[in-house]
């Protein structure tokens, strides 16, 4: 890396981002299929910035068919080094109240239809995701938001749900008070996972629009009512992207967390074993350590 460089996917209500000078929608090939979208590439306060509508400009995409690896293979094919995710979510918390923002530091991932790896027969690999996103990166997400003037909590579990439908009252129970979970949403996995196999350093800013099914105060979700609130968060989120440049470094000092060596020891496969094409698709996510000299 000779510059560091910040990835953004927005989620629902976040499709595009204001103030890109230069800014040009780009088509990105990926042996992973295309991404969600083309990528708004451009420079914000002197930084490079890709940003990627996770759903796709027009919503196109339910949480279960978004491109989740060809979106990672992109970003870091454009040299992206840093993630941020902005997503919707709801609340088990009643301090988590809606419009506040959430940076998440870890999940629960029950999602089920969805490819949840870049590696498999052929080159078989496994990251360490103890600790799933970057502190650095999420006290920089937590810092611009703060400044923009959101209510942040810094610290969360996200329950990823694979959806399209919401929770019922008996699972949004059981997350909440069994599982002690703090949001949940439906995109967060395995964006995450994947990220940390492409050796990115990714954060999660979670715009919380409603308390789920378990408030009863609130009943069921009133999807109406998130639509509102998500209106509001995606116009907040963009104030804190156009604030993010300046509680980051330009340069491409190592990430102290390790995010860009997640694959170090990850690899297993002996060389001699590897598969040919299989290597030829992880030229980008993985390049750094499969062409290291054996």
């Amino acid at each position: 890396m000779t510059k560091r460089m910040i990835g953004v996917i927005g989620g629902s209500g976040v499709y595009d981002i204001d103030g890109l000078e230069g800014a040009e929608w780009r088509e990105v090939d990926t042996p992973f299929g295309a991404p969600s979208d083309a990528i708004l590439t451009g420079t914000l306060a002197g930084m490079p910035m890709a940003f990627l509508p996770r759903h796709g400009r027009g919503h196109v995409h339910s949480p279960s068919s978004v491109p989740y690896r060809a979106n990672i293979d992109a970003l870091k094919r454009l040299g992206v080094t840093d993630v941020v995710s902005a997503s919707a979510c709801g609340s088990f918390r009643e301090d988590m109240a809606p419009g506040d923002f959430v940076i998440l530091d870890q999940y629960v991932d029950r999602t089920f239809q969805r490819e949840k790896s870049f590696f498999g027969p052929g080159c078989v690999a496994h990251v360490s995701v103890a600790h799933p996103t970057c502190a650095r990166l999420g006290a920089a997400c937590a810092e611009a938001a703060e400044g923009a003037g959101s209510r942040v909590h810094r610290g969360g579990t996200y329950l990823a749900m694979e959806g399209p439908q919401f929770s019922t009252l008996a699972e949004s129970k059981l997350y909440r008070e069994v599982w002690n979970c703090d949001v949940i949403g439906m995109t967060g996995m395995p964006e995450a996972k994947l990220a940390r196999e492409a050796e990115l350093c990714y954060a999660s800013v979670a715009m919380i629009t409603d308390y789920d099914s378990w408030h009863p105060d609130h009943g069921e979700v009133d999807v109406t009512a998130i639509i509102a609130t998500l209106m509001g968060n995606a116009a907040r989120a963009k104030d804190m992207l156009r604030a993010l440049p300046g509680h980051l470094e330009g340069g491409a000092a190592p990430c102290p967390h390790g995010c860009e060596r997640a694959l170090e020891y990850a690899i297993l496969t002996a060389p001699e074993a590897r598969d040919a094409a299989m290597l030829e698709k992880l030229d980008a996510v993985a390049g750094r350590v499969l062409n290291k000299a054996d």
